[in-house]
């Protein structure tokens, strides 16, 4: 599984927005002359000639992404299952009791309860709560982690979490299995449309959390011996909860 983590303080990010940078000119105009170079005024963006990267799967439907994600799925050792809203009690218990799972972790979420996710499952449930001291601990001793995604990324069977002081993001790392709810509506071709949308949030001040993970399957590892081994740093098994009509 791997976690890329780009972040800042949710609930300081109006004073994020706002702080001042100190000394930026005479740093600049210090290490401008050091390069014997002049100091620069403006930074434009560069528009690139070729830009293939949004060209990828650029007039597929949501339908044709699902197929994609499904099929890359297969290659990273991820079950995908999809289902409708009112379904969601049911796949959930199946899924849990063929894990034999006996407790979950999840985030403090709505749309848990908005759905009546945990309704039909006999396991004991934390959920992640701010004002608690012993959150990673009982997320830890949890079977299995589940979670909704923001994002998912068709190319690559990745999911994008954003999270926030509702939503740690220990829950999709430390149990020993992890169930993300995805849905239809959230997967986009690959990592350049996950990318500009985080980038939109943050131009429009709405910085989306304390970190963002890009999280492809199960925990892999193959640095000994070009050996594969699955569960190597966070969970051992995985499975995405495709939701086809949210």
């Amino acid at each position: 599984m791997s976690a890329f983590e780009i972040g800042s303080k949710r609930d300081r990010r109006r004073s994020h927005l706002s702080e001042q940078i100190y000394n930026r000119e005479s740093f600049l105009t210090s290490l401008a002359q050091n390069l014997g170079r002049s100091t620069p005024k403006t930074v434009e963006r560069p528009t690139w000639k070729h830009q293939p990267q949004w060209q990828i799967l650029k007039n597929a439907s949501q339908d044709e992404l699902v197929t994609v994600f499904k099929k890359q799925c297969e290659t990273i050792h991820t079950d995908v299952i999809e289902t409708e809203s009112d379904q969601l009690a049911d796949v959930i218990h199946e899924r849990v009791k063929s894990y034999n799972g006996k407790s979950i972790s999840a985030w403090k979420d709505e749309r848990f309860h908005q759905y009546d996710i945990f309704s039909k499952t006999d396991a004991t449930i934390h959920k992640w709560d701010p004002r608690m001291k012993d959150n990673v601990a009982q997320t830890e001793s949890a079977d299995i982690g589940i979670t909704f995604c923001d994002l998912a990324l068709a190319e690559s069977g990745t999911i994008v979490l954003f999270s926030n002081e509702n939503q740690g993001r220990s829950v999709s790392l430390l149990p020993t299995t992890y169930i993300a709810l995805v849905p239809k509506s959230l997967i986009v071709p690959r990592m350049s449309q996950a990318t500009r949308k985080i980038h939109l949030l943050m131009k429009e001040g709405e910085f989306p959390a304390t970190c963002v993970n890009f999280i492809s399957g199960p925990s892999n590892s193959a640095d000994i011996e070009m050996n594969l081994v699955v569960g190597m740093h966070g969970p051992i098994r995985t499975t995405y909860v495709v939701i086809s009509n949210l």
